[in-house]
């Protein structure tokens, strides 16, 4: 072990009588330690939120979805095709069109999507039922097809999967000119609404699904027809790979887009996001480096005598230096790792007993979602193990050693 480390460890794990300088030094240690773990248990948060969050949109988008570059509708004839990829385990094509909806003497205008009896495997949807059952996941046979509804629209219309009260769907005709009356300016179809899912407020207060079959009953589309295909994937493929196939496949008329790229404005708000509570927990770190610069000059000050008999036994200044250094690195590493192992045990137990709650809202979960990334107890412990040791050199560097 050379000199100045040596020197550095014993002034820091040496048994010493209680000083001023000994208790300040102890408060830079706890300070650091708890911006480490503060790092930890926040980021730890923020990703178990995001985790929730981008679940919920997972069980209402695609894992992967195939549109037209330009015009509304492609073609059903190459599900078969798709089906038959390496990776893809279902495959539903839907139709989504605007809609007026009319329920007794209240009406809204909805994204309305026409979905197969396969849709539900895709994305999940009947795994989010707020209210009511999900009505297509066997058949679309029946008297009168079923709607839902976001839970927004749901209950601003003042809907029940309790009544057999029907609501009616109504959208623009496309053949000719518009007529003077509705029933020539617009085609209809009347549905009993089966429930409502409560997903994300921008899904919940605009989204209405319906059969496949009404809706191009409502466009005048045939059966070869659809606004976009939804791709569902087995569980262990890569959705890259798939996403390049499908687009081989299907050419430069048809786009292929994954769920970042289906939600483009929500992921670029939840990365900005994180950035921003890295630099805010960055800013804390750098002012918690405050009190080991304090602890660190008090000790010099406080072993100026020690100083001075080293160098008079042939130790030179930069070497006296370095052990000073050698000790407020120890500081920074010893408060880091022991805050970075205190915030995996917090996080840890909020994980397997969820000690934190939400509150006694309508939350999706009831605790505080936790997701450990190791990438953030490393980039944790760079960021304090950084700014703490350049703090100690320049310290270090402007002392009268």
């Amino acid at each position: 072990m050379r000199l100045p480390l040596f020197i550095a460890s014993r002034y820091l794990f040496a048994r010493r009588q209680r000083s001023v300088v000994n208790v300040i030094s102890w408060i830079s240690l706890i300070g650091l330690a708890v911006s480490a773990m503060a790092l930890i248990v926040v980021l730890s948060v923020y990703n178990g939120i995001g985790q929730v969050t981008q679940s919920l949109f997972n069980s209402f988008d695609p894992p992967l979805i195939v549109q037209p570059t330009q015009g509304k509708t492609l073609s059903t004839t190459s599900l078969d095709a798709l089906r038959r990829i390496e990776g893809v385990a279902t495959v539903s094509p839907f139709v989504e069109e605007n809609a007026w909806l009319t329920f007794r003497d209240r009406q809204a205008i909805v994204a309305l999507r026409g979905v197969d009896t396969a849709y539900h495997l895709v994305t999940g949807l009947d795994t989010l039922l707020y209210d009511g059952y999900y009505p297509f996941a066997e058949t679309e046979a029946g008297a009168l097809p079923s709607l839902l509804l976001g839970a927004d629209i749901y209950y601003d219309l003042g809907m029940s999967p309790h009544t057999n009260i029907t609501a009616t769907l109504l959208i623009p005709n496309r053949q000719g000119p518009l007529g003077s009356s509705v029933a020539d300016a617009f085609r209809s179809a009347n549905v009993l609404p089966a429930g409502n899912f409560l997903i994300q407020q921008d899904i919940d207060q605009r989204y209405a699904v319906a059969p496949i079959a009404t809706v191009r009953y409502l466009l005048d589309y045939d059966s070869t027809l659809c606004t976009a295909i939804a791709i569902g994937l087995e569980p262990r493929a890569k959705v890259g790979r798939v996403q390049r196939q499908v687009a081989e496949l299907i050419g430069p008329d048809c786009k292929v887009l994954d769920r970042y790229e289906q939600q483009p404005l929500y992921y670029k708000i939840f990365r900005s996001e994180r950035l921003g509570i890295y630099i805010i927990l960055a800013l804390i770190v750098f002012i918690s480096t405050l009190s080991l610069v304090a602890s660190l000059s008090l000790l010099i000050i406080d072993k100026q005598r020690d100083a001075q008999l080293l160098q008079s036994l042939g130790m030179t200044r930069n070497a006296v230096r370095r052990t000073f250094f050698a000790e407020g690195v120890m500081i920074c590493l010893t408060a880091t790792l022991v805050g970075l192992a205190v915030g995996f045990v917090l996080c840890f137990v909020q994980q397997q007993f969820g000690l934190v709650r939400m509150g006694d809202g309508n939350f999706v979960v009831r605790a505080f979602p936790v997701a450990m990334k190791a990438t953030d107890f490393v980039a944790s412990f760079l960021l304090v193990s950084v700014i703490s040791s350049c703090a100690v050199a320049l310290t270090v560097r402007h002392s009268r050693l």
